[in-house]
């Protein structure tokens, strides 16, 4: 009787296999098409970027990497970065706990708070921060009288790019959590642990792969930013220019070589994130097949 069994399971295995199976030149053609895709919009345009950059020698390209606004850029971007990401990975964790862990009113409104600047886009974003902190805007009159500068600054440019960010750490997480219960920190709780401790010691190793994973997102979206930045931060040139904004300056002026060779930077960044992405997705895979063997076992 088992054998039987078995034998209709593969079976049917074999014939729902057989009725996904497409004909050889349908899979070739979907092959052709995205490997089409990806060269030439993808691959292509990133070539293109180090062909123009290094057009003019290398001199050109290092001086360009080096003029002082280049540098301010850089340091600006960055800064903007190490305050952005780590305040997303705050909110992220604790948005994402809630949302996985517990129900309560209003859950439903806190994840679409979450994904909404995935629907907005950077400029209304930016352009809802110059009508708060604006000197028409609701706290104008309030940051003009106590000599407190928000917009055309640094504060300005990393509220916007925290905005943006937002959702990258939190949906990264908040899957994560869902798909792994809470019968461990049930189990922690009772056994006399903390909720510190249960958080330290139980759901952050669960969950520091797909963490890492957001903040390696999170961190790409905070440099390449330009929409909303663009709106609050006044392009005052070696001030609040990021490296986006520094490109498109030198576009505007027809310095295409150093545009390029600035862009580059951005076009690095692209390629470790990529690659750090990779990594991890392998990393977490790995560790998935691992649980999964030990489950079996």
């Amino acid at each position: 009787m088992s054998l039987q069994t078995n034998s209709n399971a593969l079976a049917k295995k074999l014939q729902s296999r057989d009725a996904t199976r497409e004909p050889t030149w349908v899979k070739n053609t979907l092959i052709i098409i995205a490997m089409i895709f990806f060269m030439s919009c993808l691959i292509l345009p990133l070539v293109l970027v180090f062909v123009e950059a290094f057009k003019q020698g290398v001199g050109v390209y290092v001086n360009a990497l080096i003029n002082p606004d280049t540098l301010s850029a850089v340091k600006l971007t960055l800064l903007t970065a190490v305050i952005a990401v780590p305040m997303n990975v705050v909110f992220g964790v604790a948005a994402a706990w809630c949302v996985a862990k517990f129900n309560f009113r209003g859950k439903s409104i806190l994840t679409t708070i979450i994904d909404m600047p995935f629907s907005v886009s950077p400029v209304i974003a930016g352009l809802m921060l110059v009508l708060i902190f604006g000197t028409q805007g609701w706290m104008g009159n309030w940051l003009m009288d106590h000599d407190i500068k928000v917009l055309y600054a640094v504060p300005a440019i990393v509220l916007a790019t925290v905005f943006i960010t937002v959702p990258f750490v939190a949906r990264e997480l908040i899957p994560l959590m869902e798909a792994q219960g809470t019968e461990e920190e049930e189990a922690a709780i009772v056994l006399g642990a903390s909720g510190w401790q249960t958080f330290w010691k139980v759901t952050l190793p669960n969950i520091k792969w797909g963490l890492i994973y957001g903040v390696i997102l999170c961190n790409a979206r905070a440099m390449g930013e330009f929409g909303a930045v663009s709106v609050v931060s006044g392009h005052i040139r070696g001030e609040t220019n990021t490296l986006p904004l520094h490109v498109e300056i030198l576009y505007n002026e027809y310095t295409f070589s150093a545009a390029f060779a600035v862009s580059s930077l951005l076009a690095l960044l692209a390629i470790v994130t990529l690659i750090l992405k990779s990594w991890v997705e392998i990393r977490q895979e790995n560790l998935n097949k691992r649980n999964e063997d030990s489950h079996a076992s």
